[in-house]
């Protein structure tokens, strides 16, 4: 799923930053500025004391010098034998004596200057009759503070998630006086926040499932049944596993699993680390195709944009020749081609926890059934997510009872574990759009692109190209807000478009998704090599997948429908 794929964006990305290697700080760093799904990661590097963890790492690589305070074995199995620290594994808490040496100050002219606009726009808004004359300009200058508040986190040392909060505060707080009267304020907040509460239970509802069944290793089911070496044949191999993972799963997790596996099966090369970047393209694309595989898609469903089957029919092919593009190409190239068929030898990997494949199944089973429900009940998505967590929290809590040595398996540990500020950071996104959307903004914006831009396509188009560098779960709940239901139908091609676009634009950077942040961590690769190795057939097979799905919308042609006829379906 920009925060892109955060989008992308994607929700978790804290909680893989925090479990990623060490040592990719260095190839991640030159990247940062760019885009918002990397801001913060050196001030959480240095707040969660990495730097001393890889002083630690580089002396624990020579016999003579030992991790302290574990011996040889202990360090060889954290490392795998290979001096890697593995993708999963967690770093030791730090002393405060090491934030101290590690923590360095931040400009403090840039500080200064963050904090006088900050002030300057609370004057503005306490000043009413300024504010009531002129709400709109009020708001987009207050939206830009913060949304450069956003993009400069790492700059300026505050944190994107508390930046999003204060900034939809103090959008809405303007929208309070601008308004007619404060009860259609409350009115409209309420509205808002009714529809902004769906996704973010929704989230907490999916991550929590996915951490779980993590924490059994349920996800080795996947991995451990592929055993081919050919490299052409792995390419296209790893290329569809994950194309179908990350239609159920999050591209985040998706990306984790499947790098994780790349680790056992091929050496440290240039082919590796192409069919990492393969990774990253084919998760992006899965979690355009179906509901639940993008937060941007979710999105777009819970709002009533996009429905279920007519999604899965309509973008499946496109979302599949997105991904089949720049796998040919890659087939043709030196990386492929000069690769010995001889592969690494399979790595010892952690058993999976008790009853691990029960868990997986039932987690598997509670995402996919999601729409299945909401087909039949006719509720939002998000009570068949709380559904699916319920029995799952029951299930594990029966299985596990009476041991105590198995309490991170259980639900309470899960929810400690998943990334609440990243659903914090979507909560005060989506309330600052929204509050853009009461006023008025987001539709005057509208007008002026069907003025200037006539063309839907090319506005979806242009969407998913600014994902590669915005994060899309803004750009996506900004076009909701744009463009409504009157305007453009359930299910119509825009709508179709924006879906596709915002969920595989983002391969065409390495910044431009969570799935390219994480893999550009755990393989410690350069952006400039993804720009110079990879964009080029991440960009040919995002225009492959635009113009099979217009292709595809003007001869009427689709996946059978058969299953429409199906009763409990009829909803989708």
């Amino acid at each position: 799923m920009a925060f892109a794929s955060f989008s992308t964006a994607n929700p978790t990305l804290s909680r893989c930053l925090f479990k990623l290697n060490a040592g990719s700080s260095a190839a991640l760093a030159s990247a940062l500025p760019l885009h918002p799904s990397l801001l913060g990661f050196q001030q959480w590097r240095r707040a969660s004391g990495i730097v001393r963890a890889e002083e630690k790492a580089k002396n624990a690589a020579f016999p003579s010098s030992p991790v302290p305070g574990k011996d040889r074995g202990d360090y060889e199995e954290l490392t795998n034998g290979s001096g890697d620290c593995d993708p999963l594994c967690s770093l030791e808490e730090m002393s405060s004596q090491d934030f101290e040496e590690s923590y360095q100050p931040k400009t403090d002219l840039l500080k200064a200057l963050s904090i006088l606009a900050t002030t300057l726009a609370g004057a503005a808004a306490i000043n009413h009759s300024w504010v009531a004359s002129n709400q709109d300009l009020a708001m987009v200058l207050v939206f830009s503070i913060g949304y450069a508040g956003i993009i400069f986190e790492e700059s300026l040392a505050f944190n994107k998630s508390g930046v999003g909060l204060l900034m939809a505060v103090c959008l809405w707080v303007i929208r309070s006086i601008g308004a007619p009267s404060t009860e259609i304020a409350v009115s409209e907040l309420n509205h808002a926040s009714g529809e902004v509460s769906e996704i973010v239970f929704f989230l907490l509802g999916a991550m929590t499932i996915v951490e779980i069944v993590d924490a059994h290793r349920g996800f080795k089911l996947i991995t451990d049944n592929i055993t081919t070496r050919k490299p052409r044949t792995l390419l296209w191999v790893v290329g569809f596993v994950t194309f179908f993972v990350s239609s159920v799963l999050d591209n985040l997790t998706s990306t984790i699993v499947m790098v994780s596996l790349l680790r056992k099966l091929v050496p440290p090369s240039e082919y590796r680390k192409l069919l990492g970047a393969v990774i990253v393209i084919a998760a992006n694309a899965g979690g355009a195709w179906t509901p639940i595989g993008d937060v941007t898609t979710t999105m777009l469903w819970i709002n009533g944009q996009i429905s279920t089957l007519h999604t899965m029919q309509d973008l499946f092919v496109p979302s599949a020749i997105s991904l089949a593009v720049p796998l040919a190409f890659m087939s043709l190239t030196s990386e492929v081609n000069g690769t010995s068929e001889k592969g690494a030898n399979i790595l010892a990997s952690e058993k999976m926890a008790p009853r691990g494949q029960l868990v997986f199944a039932v987690g598997i089973g509670a995402l996919l059934f999601v729409p299945v429900f909401k087909a039949i009940t006719g509720l939002p998505p998000y009570i068949g997510m709380l559904l699916g967590l319920g029995v799952l929290w029951i299930l594990t809590d029966a299985i596990h009872f009476g041991d105590n040595g198995r309490q991170k398996l259980k639900v309470p540990q899960a929810l400690s574990r998943i990334d609440t500020q990243g659903v914090l950071f979507f909560l005060g996104i989506l309330l600052s759009v929204s509050s853009l959307e009461s006023a008025g903004v987001l539709r005057n914006l509208a007008n002026y692109l069907d003025t200037h831009i006539p063309n839907v396509e090319l506005i979806a188009s242009a969407i998913g190209v600014a994902s590669a560098i915005i994060d899309n779960v803004p750009l996506v709940a900004a076009t909701i807000g744009m463009y409504n239901l009157t305007s453009f139908p359930q299910d119509s091609e825009f709508w179709q478009l924006v879906a596709f676009c915002a969920g595989t634009g983002g391969s065409m950077l390495i910044i431009g998704s969570a799935a390219g942040v994480a893999y550009m961590g755990m393989e410690k690769v350069d952006f400039f090599w993804y720009l110079r190795k990879v964009s080029g057939f991440a960009f040919a097979g995002y225009t492959a997948g635009i113009v099979a799905y217009l292709a595809a919308r003007n001869l009427h042609l689709s996946l059978p429908t058969s299953l429409a006829e199906l009763p409990f379906l009829s909803g989708f």
